[in-house]
């Protein structure tokens, strides 16, 4: 499981910082309330570096791939104005403080940094 320290703080910081980036999480929880208190707290860090949760849903099942060793409970996709406000949030002591949640919520979490090559949400604007 990884946390604050275990961010890939030099890949990520090594990629182009050109816009906005979404951050795709993908988590197996082992504690929901737990993982509820952590959002409580990390949303308005959020906010506060001009992100927003786009989309968060549940994981039903595996449609293409290994149906336990590819599951997850619940997906979050989160738009950044800039990979650098991501990085903020993270190393901030606040999301420090927040984290101790995370950790206890989590069996397994892996973000993605991506950047928009399409969407429809863009096109709708």
């Amino acid at each position: 499981m990884a946390g604050p320290k275990e961010i890939n703080d030099e890949l990520i910081a090594g990629l182009p910082d050109t816009g906005p980036v979404v951050m795709v999480n993908l988590l197996r929880l082992r504690d929901r309330a737990a993982y509820k208190r952590y959002s409580e707290l990390t949303m308005p860090l959020i906010k506060a570096r001009g992100g927003t949760v786009l989309w968060a849903g549940n994981g039903e099942a595996v449609a293409f791939g290994d149906a336990e060793a590819d599951r997850w409970d619940y997906v979050v996709l989160v738009r950044y104005p800039s990979r650098a406000a991501f990085l903020d949030m993270m190393r901030s002591p606040e999301y420090a403080a927040a984290n101790v949640h995370r950790e206890q919520a989590v069996a397994k979490h892996v973000i993605l940094s991506s950047t928009e090559t399409y969407s429809k949400m863009t096109q709708a604007r």
